[in-house]
């Protein structure tokens, strides 16, 4: 039963090269455009502010007022 869920080692390297793979774009990202990306909820409220102009607090006030 335990085994349904196991990774196996080729998953595992995956991922692993994966995380990798993004770590580097990331550094390249970063030093093109000269300063650090947003990381968690700061990358989340980016996002957000950037699809419309709102904030997240912004737009959840305005759905409960419906």
């Amino acid at each position: 039963m335990g085994d349904a869920r196991k990774s196996s080692e080729s998953g595992k390297d995956a991922a692993a090269d994966l995380r990798q793979a993004t770590e580097k774009e990331e550094a390249k990202t970063e030093s093109e455009s000269g300063h650090d990306l947003a990381k968690g909820a700061d990358r989340f409220e980016e996002r957000s502010k950037s699809s419309d102009g709102k904030s997240a607090v912004d737009k959840q006030a305005a759905e409960k007022q419906r």
